[in-house]
């Protein structure tokens, strides 16, 4: 059975050591890129925390606002690329947030404290960095309706989990509805079609209760 016209051969093409190695650096370099931004907002992150006023200093050491970093790593340095790389790419981010978080405060500071914390995180990081920067990649790749559903109720499910927290465990209830406005706002805003916003927001809703159940709780249970 033929594949192609009458007469023609088939050929296949393997990329030369030049391809091979230019594809290797623009794989570190957007990897870097995203250690870089991980670490500086790390900083960013450490340094909000004495801006913000009173219990709002909280959003700034959030979970959510920092998985949303690994979510634009893959939205935008890997949108091209295979989801693995996005992974990379998200770890790479998340980790960076963790050190450059936890060094500024040892080196900034008055000291970071027990390790305890900082390792928590940053396994944590080893979690979040990979998952969100695939939620990223398959909301911006657009190769199907389900990716891009639950790539961008990842964000939207875990804001809306901390929503809860702050609602239900700490009583804030300012940073509560914030939570819970972006939960909303990331599907209606973001999402391409009518039709995605309601399959995002309903995957959110689902999302929410389990991260809250999955990450919340444990971290609840580790901090008392």
């Amino acid at each position: 059975m033929a594949l192609g016209p009458v007469g023609a051969t088939m050929t296949t093409t393997t990329p030369g050591p030049a391809g091979t190695a230019s594809r290797l650096r623009a794989a570190g370099g957007a990897a870097a890129t995203a250690a870089v931004a991980g670490l500086l907002l790390g900083v960013l992150t450490n340094l909000a925390q004495g801006w913000l006023p009173g219990a709002w200093q909280q959003i700034a050491n959030s979970g959510a606002v920092w998985s949303a970093v690994a979510f634009a790593v893959g939205a935008v340095l890997y949108r091209e690329v295979t989801a693995a790389r996005a992974a990379i790419g998200g770890l790479a981010a998340e980790a960076a947030l963790v050190v450059g978080y936890y060094g500024f405060a040892e080196f900034g500071r008055d000291g970071a404290g027990n390790l305890f914390f900082p390792l928590v995180w940053l396994a944590m990081a080893c979690g979040a960095g990979p998952l969100f920067g695939v939620a990223g990649h398959w909301w911006r790749s657009g190769r199907d309706t389900r990716r891009r559903v639950i790539g961008l109720a990842a964000p939207a499910g875990l804001f809306g989990a901390e929503g809860l927290t702050y609602a239900w465990k700490l009583h804030y209830a300012g940073q509560a509805w914030a939570c819970l406005a972006l939960f909303a706002l990331i599907p209606l805003l973001m999402a391409a079609t009518h039709k995605e916003r309601a399959a995002t927001l309903a995957a959110a809703a689902a999302f929410a209760p389990l991260a809250y159940a999955v990450v919340e709780l444990p971290l609840q249970a580790l901090s008392a």
